[in-house]
């Protein structure tokens, strides 16, 4: 996953002064921005006065598109560092590709999971063919400063456990919930599920009063704690909830991100998670030059090339509100 803006704005983020240490409603609304050939996008973290939940650091949700006659996405080959990114689809599929030689296709509901650790680069595309339609959303997860530099690797998990209530059924991508822990690799404690409700379903989730939660709505009509969350738009929960309740108005399916607030303070550019300027200014000039994040290989196309660095200093400053 790659977040292709052209100037890409440098976001501070993570410590844990700003974080808010009681529940709360507070509605995001998404920005646009164009990823690869055909795909839109809308981007709902970084957003304008909330740049993390726990370590979850980055969302962008898509869909669904109609691409019977479209290339669907094609994402060229893009570096990352510091963090990992999480696929996850409704609809459609997902060819990934990446410098530590992994090549598989991502289905809905399988989980795929690349840790960038030090270095990594890789590319997303439709396959060719490809089913009509596309909806999914694509995620990333700061790493915190003990892993960052781990060995990048990438995990595939077709089959992940469920929680399941009447009307609800709930897949744990990462993390725990409700006592039921995904395959998936976590650096830090945190939870990301797919839940899927159907019509009239009124229930109670149970969460973790240390967490800060928040909840995207990827379909249908939904009231998360009375608050009804439209499709593409993201509702912060704060923390100190120990259960959330919802009411689906129809068959429905929202995800569920959450952890610890990340405690360290971030810059997060173009496809970087670091800590300073000149740590990101670094893995800028070694993309360009060629070397450190391997090479993609079989993708029919050539590399992304890296936006030009803003003017202004990167500096981190923690959570901003």
């Amino acid at each position: 996953m790659s977040n292709l803006d052209l100037a890409p704005e440098p976001s501070a983020c993570g410590g844990r002064g700003f974080v808010v240490a009681e529940p709360v409603r507070e509605l995001m609304s998404p920005r646009t921005v164009k990823l690869g050939e055909s795909t839109e996008v809308r981007r709902l973290l970084p957003n304008l006065g909330r740049r993390m939940i726990g370590a979850w650091a980055f969302v962008d949700h898509y869909g669904p598109d109609d691409i019977a006659d479209e290339p669907g996405m094609q994402v060229p080959p893009h570096p990352h560092i510091g963090l990992q990114t999480v696929s996850w689809l409704h609809e459609g599929e997902v060819l990934h590709r990446d410098s530590t030689g992994s090549l598989q296709t991502i289905r809905p509901r399988e989980l795929g999971l690349m840790t960038a650790g030090r270095a990594i680069s890789h590319s997303e595309e439709s396959p060719r063919p490809h089913a009509r339609y596309l909806h999914g959303a694509q995620l990333w997860v700061a790493l915190p400063d003990e892993h960052r530099h781990t060995d990048p690797h990438f995990e595939y998990h077709a089959n992940l456990p469920t929680v399941t209530a009447p009307g609800l059924t709930a897949t744990v991508i990462l993390g725990t919930l409700d006592g039921t822990t995904s395959p998936g690799t976590t650096y830090t404690p945190l939870v990301g599920a797919d839940l899927t409700l159907t019509e009239g379903t009124r229930t109670h989730l149970p969460l973790d009063p240390d967490f800060e939660y928040g909840v995207l709505s990827m379909s249908g009509s939904v009231h998360v704690d009375g608050v009804p969350v439209t499709p593409g738009s993201m509702l912060y929960l704060g923390c100190g909830r120990t259960s959330l309740p919802l009411h689906a108005d129809s068959d429905a399916s929202i995800m569920l991100l959450g952890g610890e607030p990340f405690a360290e303070e971030l810059i997060m550019w173009w496809n970087f998670v670091g800590r300073t300027q000149a740590e990101i200014e670094g893995a800028r000039e070694e993309w360009m030059r060629g070397s450190r994040f391997g090479e993609v290989k079989g993708y029919d196309g050539g590399r992304l090339p890296a936006p030009e660095l803003p003017s202004v200093p990167l500096k981190p400053r923690g959570r901003v509100r």
